[in-house]
């Protein structure tokens, strides 16, 4: 039987406590494996407002915990999603706090072709239902751009098969803007660099382009994955100078192929849709003139003929101006002749015309003005009796007016009297009073109220009896029932006041 009381045999274990215990497998675990990469599926993600990212790494069989923090997180280049696979490289460490172990995200790439297809398309479709790939948003390129700006980097072979192109197409100017066109910086060198050729002034010192061109030589699909981020694409959507993109050979598609305004399925091919062949241009032109001289020298041969036909059915221009310089001379002759004749006659009409004195038209008019005023006059008194006789019309009216508003009211007054007159013999007819004038005699309770019957008496119940020239009170001595014969009540006494008095039987 174990004695538990007994004590512990003595052990050469060390002790340790759990926060020693955990600092030493931190270390031991930082220093085995100080920088590690390591491959699976995002689970988890979570954004706490801290701004760091924690998720799990995952795969058939185990989950190991990941961190990235704030500040790694915009450099990673790719977003942190449930299910995308990846491979995540840091090193790994313990959290104490819960005795796990993690793995500190620095850096962060896509596993496999799949994973970065499926992230595509996810985008695509994303910005696809933003609008930004409509037809209605594609422009037109210019005929022959003046300036040409290319976005690309300046030291591969891809500048140097567009300059060569565009020299020997059409020699114009050309504007480079240098970027990365693969890593992590790729991406926001290309959108800054868009939107930099579309932020210059039209009338600065540096010219602004008439047309882009965003070109990268070929790769793989991670090598191209510049061109499908989100801030490329809409950088190209908006820009406001058209723009072609060239990215990867004819085989690739990137996102900002959707969002330009045309693709070119290799850099050299953009180079040809920016700019026509000049030599072509010349040879087109050549022929537009020679065609136009062509034509105008049928025009002026055609015309020329038409006016010699015309010329031969005129007459000589000197004999036409001689026969009409003639008859101006012959007109010329008339009209001074007319006019000597005019001049004559208007002489002698002057000279026996005879002047009027004066005082003959001041006396003329003199009449003229009393003849008027005679007039005048008369007007107003033909007018002043009009009035008159127009005002005695209507005193009469108005006397008659009143004459018939009497007679009508005095008519309205005697109607009137009947009919109360009539009222009043209807009304006396129908009060009880003439009832009582004949012998008859009104029961009342004692409330005043009407006895129609003899069953709404009882015994020893006061009533009042009123005649045509008074009342008298009386008590029931019977109960309902038949009534009997009651002697007569003597005769009220008179009132000091000559009414009709109130006798009593009580």
């Amino acid at each position: 039987m174990d004695n538990l009381d007994a004590p512990a045999a003595p052990s050469n274990v060390p002790e340790f406590s759990v926060s020693e215990l955990s600092f030493a497998l931190k270390r031991e675990i930082e220093s085995s494996f100080p920088r590690v990469r390591v491959r699976g599926e995002i689970s988890q993600p979570s954004f706490p407002r801290s701004g760091h990212c924690y998720f799990r790494l995952k795969d058939e069989n185990a989950v190991i915990d990941g961190v990235c923090w704030k500040g790694s997180l915009p450099r990673l280049g790719i977003k942190i999603e449930e299910g995308l696979e990846v491979i995540a490289t840091g090193k790994l460490t313990t959290y104490a706090g819960s005795s796990r172990y993690q793995i500190i995200v620095d850096r962060l790439e896509l596993a496999g072709e799949g994973a970065l297809l499926k992230l595509l398309e996810d985008r695509r479709k994303k910005l696809q239902a933003e609008g930004l790939f409509d037809p209605e948003r594609k422009r037109a390129l210019p005929y022959l751009p003046q300036v040409v700006g290319v976005v690309t980097s300046p030291s591969g072979a891809v500048i140097r098969d567009i300059l060569h192109r565009l020299s020997d197409r059409f020699p114009c100017h050309v504007l480079v803007w240098p970027v990365a066109v693969q890593g992590e910086k790729a991406a926001g060198e290309v959108a800054r660099a868009i939107a930099g050729f579309n932020g210059l002034p039209e009338d600065g010192p540096v010219p602004r382009p008439d047309v882009l061109i965003v070109a990268r030589g070929g790769g793989s699909l991670e090598d191209l994955w510049a061109f499908n981020e989100e801030i490329v694409v809409r950088a190209a959507a908006n820009s406001g100078i058209p723009l072609i993109s060239a990215v990867g050979h004819e085989t690739d598609t990137t996102l900002i192929d959707f969002a330009s305004d045309r693709r070119a399925p290799t850099p050299t091919a953009a180079a040809e849709m920016a700019v026509p062949v000049r030599a072509d241009l010349m040879t087109e032109t050549l022929d537009y003139a020679k065609r136009l001289v062509g034509g105008m020298t049928r025009l002026l041969r055609e015309q020329s003929m038409q006016l010699a036909g015309l010329a031969r059915g005129l007459g000589d221009p000197r004999r036409l101006i001689e026969e009409r310089q003639q008859r101006v001379d012959v007109s010329g002759e008339r009209l001074a002749l007319a006019t000597n004749q005019l001049l004559g006659r208007l002489d002698r009409e002057l000279l026996s015309a005879r002047l009027i004195k004066p005082e003959l038209v001041i006396a003329g008019k003199e009449k003229d003005l009393l003849a008027h005023d005679k007039a005048l006059v008369r007007a107003m008194d033909r007018f002043k009796s009009d009035t008159l006789q127009k005002i005695s019309r209507q005193a009469d009216r108005l006397e008659q007016f009143g004459e018939r508003l009497k007679r009508h009211g005095n008519d309205l007054l005697l109607n009137g009297q009947r009919q109360v007159d009539q009222a009043a013999k209807l009304l006396e007819s129908y009060s009880f009073h003439s009832v009582l004038n004949r012998g008859f005699a009104l029961v009342r309770d004692q409330d005043g109220q009407p006895v129609l019957a003899a069953a709404g008496t009882s015994a020893g119940q006061t009533i009042t009896i009123e005649f045509n020239d008074g009342r008298v009170g009386a008590r029931v001595t019977d109960g309902a029932g038949a009534p009997k014969p009651v002697a007569p009540p003597p005769a009220p006494p008179k009132r000091r006041d000559g009414g009709g008095g109130q006798g009593s039987l009580l």
